[in-house]
């Protein structure tokens, strides 16, 4: 329900918005900028983003089926299973959708999400395996979506090379800050459902898992700072996140080999269906997409940011930060809106500038979490969310938050 009325009220909000804008302000392009907006939309989500997305979706369907035969997403299974037990208390032990989900929090952690968006995909049909109610969101749908929304990324890859293309003095300023705010966002998200959901978070296993995480992530970060210069911290996390990513496809063919799988037709199999799922998620797509459009078009989105400004003028803080809050409130709806935003804030601040800078970071700190309900639920027929929009945006903000303090901590 609330992603019905979040979508009708998009539509409603920019209509009155646009109505005003014509009866008061004599602008009457704004109508036609809206049914532009939609059309552009709706082509782009069909065009740009579904059709797109089957070659991406049939590789790694494919490699994911070649995984399971060769008893490798078990193996990953059974590592983190102590773990995803009791996250996921709905899901059998040593279950094939414990290691997808692994998989994909593995390819968000290296910023790889032309391969996390498959690997999720399919984790979220063994999910929907599990769920007794095809049409409601299982718990376990709702953890795992939450988690991936949170976006924890530890190689903002993208974000470094688009900083150093607009002439950063050093691109990779934003690394740290960005691991810091996307892990508060992921480990907020995991706290608020596994409160809705009643799971003891201090079990010892869950216990040792988050400090286990937290001492890797802090490790890494100071690798990163203390042994790498500036140029080789946006090298090696290239490097790094690339040759994981196929060493993924290669590990599964030589230990289907090892079993004497027929390689290439388990491939094929497993490859079919990407394009069932890809068409599937087109209608939950393009009705996202629209509300975005006429919302962002109609000005509601300016009008949010100026608000906002405006409160913390009164208010007499600092609000520098306001000016990249465009970033911020745009994330959750779209992620090429977000970027796009993103640029805009570097090239109107300057890429070092505390607003150039807190724009990388919110960019950083979270996932598109409408887009991913739209795409995740809308690909196993998904149509009540239950509590998992709020859950995701309360990640989100927290996520926004931690972006905040950390930009000032770090960029003054």
């Amino acid at each position: 329900m609330a992603l019905n009325y979040i979508w009708v009220s998009f539509f409603i909000i920019a209509f009155f918005i646009a109505f005003i804008k014509l009866i008061f302000f004599g602008d009457t392009e704004i109508f036609k900028l809206l049914i532009d907006g939609l059309f552009d939309s709706t082509k782009s989500s069909v065009m740009d983003i579904a059709l797109p997305l089957i070659g991406t979706m049939a590789f790694w369907l494919g490699i994911m089926n070649v995984g399971e035969k060769a008893g490798a997403i078990n193996f990953l299974s059974r590592i983190v299973g102590p773990f995803f037990n009791r996250l996921f208390p709905e899901v059998p032990k040593n279950h094939p959708a414990t290691g997808q989900m692994m998989m994909n929090f593995s390819a968000n952690l290296l910023g790889l999400d032309n391969a996390a968006t498959p690997l999720g995909l399919k984790a979220m049909g063994s999910l929907q395996e599990l769920n007794p109610s095809k049409e409601t969101a299982s718990n376990a749908q709702i953890m795992f979506l939450v988690l991936h929304t949170s976006g924890l990324t530890l190689l903002p890859i993208s974000i470094i090379a688009q900083r150093a293309i607009l002439g950063a003095k050093d691109p990779t300023d934003i690394f740290i800050p960005c691991i810091i705010a996307t892990y508060v966002a992921t480990l907020v998200g995991m706290i608020i459902v596994a409160i809705w959901q009643k799971i003891n978070l201090w079990d010892r296993v869950i216990i040792s898992w988050m400090v286990g995480l937290t001492a890797f992530i802090t490790l890494i970060v100071w690798y990163f700072t203390a042994y790498l210069s500036k140029g080789q911290i946006s090298e090696v996390s290239k490097v790094v996140s690339n040759t994981i990513l196929f060493s993924i496809p290669v590990v599964f063919i030589l230990g289907a080999l090892r079993k004497k799988v027929n390689v290439f037709e388990v491939f094929v199999e497993g490859a079919k269906s990407g394009f069932e799922t890809s068409v599937k998620i087109i209608p939950y797509l393009v009705a996202m997409l629209a509300a975005i459009s006429v919302f962002r078009n109609s000005g509601a989105l300016s009008y949010l940011v100026d608000g906002f400004k405006w409160a913390f003028i009164h208010i007499g803080t600092d609000t520098r930060f306001t000016d990249a809050l465009p970033v911020a409130f745009m994330k959750p709806l779209s992620g090429s809106g977000s970027r796009a935003m993103m640029l805009d804030s570097m090239k109107t601040f300057g890429p070092d500038s505390f607003v150039g800078r807190l724009s990388c970071v919110f960019q950083g700190s979270a996932d598109t979490t409408f887009y991913i309900v739209a795409l995740y639920f809308g690909s196993v027929g998904i149509k009540k969310t239950r509590y998992a929009i709020p859950a995701g945006l309360i990640a989100d903000l927290a996520g926004v938050i931690a972006a905040i303090f950390v930009a000032y901590l770090f960029f003054g």
